[in-house]
């Protein structure tokens, strides 16, 4: 299995965990400190509202559900580096289930 190798040194790593009507987000920064836990609707308007204070060297990942590929075709529009993890490398983790998931694909990156 390939892991994600990044090409530049990223400020903060969202992990979202990705539903067909909502998503968790969770921001960390690189130390590990959680800059924001939210639960928002999946949709463009909600979820770049919320990684806006993070925006300048973000990177998010998520899981390789079949509703990931609005996101990130937006991370593209938006210029936001989109990493999509392999779901069985997740479950391997124990990174998706409830909402600890996240704090599990935040360091990933």
């Amino acid at each position: 299995m390939r892991y994600y190798q990044p090409q530049k040194q990223y400020q903060y790593f969202c992990g979202v965990d990705l539903h067909t009507s909502t998503m968790y987000l969770c921001v960390q920064d690189q130390a590990g400190r959680v800059q924001l836990h939210q639960n928002i609707r999946s949709r463009p308007g909600p979820f770049l509202e919320a990684v806006q204070p993070f925006r300048e060297g973000l990177v998010v990942a998520s899981e390789c559900v079949f509703c990931w590929y609005w996101l990130a075709d937006l991370c593209r529009a938006e210029g936001i580096e989109f990493v999509l993890g392999h779901a069985l490398y997740g479950t391997r983790l124990g990174a998706f289930r409830c909402h600890l998931p996240i704090e599990f694909l935040s360091p990933i990156c």
